[in-house]
């Protein structure tokens, strides 16, 4: 089921049902996914190169909370981080935000993200430059997400940690031994102080009721590239694919989501605009950069990086760019070649 023909049967009555819910991102992100692969979006003029064939092909809209979107980005990030890979165990650490102060969270967004992102790597930095534990410098990559896989509301933020660092004092690397990283419930208890310190500090209210007790959960994943797979499909292109858009049909729209403790696939049926809301509520703010790169995988280490490739002899192949895809001739099937652009009709003027 097509998102955009849900956006467009039931915009006028979520817009009633929610306007007062509603943000400038969300309006944003509603108006991108309606132009989407329109010519509202702009427009190519393409030529066959054999058969001479022309046409105007519509544009995508580009915004990451758009389904059709941003493919090639998404394969892109999965590629650089490919070239990031070490030949150690790698441990996916979970670290997810209470019930009790997701309020807070929604009203203060960017503040509030940006806080979990700082507090949860910060815990995994710290605990991996304790003696007791591996006493080295990690690397690592975090993604937060905001939505469980029922859609609702549930800020959380994964992070993909190599399972060794850098020990700069005596110069050496140091691997983690076996599939144990560092205890769930210390994790935890660092996290919520950290966490709490920090909204504090920002001058936030905390709600009454915060829990004692917060929830990290730290995983092995073999090599990595399972964890990279997983987090790289909802990093570009919305919430939901829409190949997991069931029906539309009598008012309702129905998609199905795989349980995570059992495994098994369900189904989840509301009000044509409850859908949308569920889906647009996890549109961040603009600009806010939802997965990031730390210690030696940083952007800025790259050096260091080749250098622990190098001790850990990784075998290093050149990274070629991948190529955009290209259009398709509808008769010959040859490659067609841009020969003209029209604007966006909403940037016309």
């Amino acid at each position: 089921m097509n998102l955009m023909a849900i956006v467009k049967r039931f915009h006028d009555p979520f817009i009633v049902q929610y306007k007062n819910q509603l943000l400038p991102g969300h309006l944003s992100a509603l108006r991108a996914i309606l132009r989407c692969r329109t010519p509202d979006s702009g427009e190519l003029h393409v030529r066959c190169t054999e058969c001479g064939q022309t046409e105007w092909r519509p544009l995508s809209c580009g915004h990451r909370s758009c389904p059709q979107c941003q493919n090639h980005e998404a394969s892109k990030w999965l590629e650089r981080q490919q070239t990031k890979l070490l030949p150690v165990p790698y441990f996916m650490t979970t670290f997810t935000l209470p019930f009790e102060l997701r309020p807070l969270a929604w009203l203060f967004q960017r503040k509030v993200y940006t806080i979990m992102l700082d507090c949860a790597t910060s815990t995994l930095k710290d605990f991996g430059l304790n003696p007791r534990h591996l006493g080295a410098d990690m690397g690592m990559t975090a993604v937060l997400h905001t939505q469980n896989r029922r859609l609702d509301y549930h800020p959380h933020i994964h992070i993909i940690v190599p399972g060794g660092g850098v020990d700069k004092r005596r110069r050496q690397w140091k691997k983690v031994k076996g599939e144990y990283l560092f205890n769930e419930f210390n994790l935890a208890k660092v996290f919520r102080a950290k966490f709490l310190e920090a909204i504090n500090k920002e001058g936030l209210r905390l709600p009454v009721g915060v829990p004692q007790k917060w929830v990290v959960d730290c995983a092995h994943v073999g090599q990595g590239l399972p964890a990279l797979k997983y987090l790289s499909r909802y990093l570009y292109r919305g919430v939901i694919a829409e190949k997991d858009i069931v029906s539309c049909r009598g008012g309702q729209v129905t998609f199905r989501y795989t349980e995570s403790q059992t495994g098994k696939t369900c189904y989840r049926t509301l009000k044509g605009e409850d859908f949308l809301w569920l889906v647009l509520q996890h549109v961040l703010p603009r600009g806010f950069r939802r997965v990031r790169d730390y210690g030696f995988l940083h952007g800025n280490a790259k050096r260091l990086l080749k250098l622990i490739q190098l001790i850990l002899r990784v075998m290093l192949e050149e990274n070629p760019t991948r190529p955009r895809p290209v259009f398709k001739c509808p008769c010959c099937k040859a490659t067609m070649v841009i020969t003209a652009f029209r604007r966006p009709v909403w940037a016309a003027g």
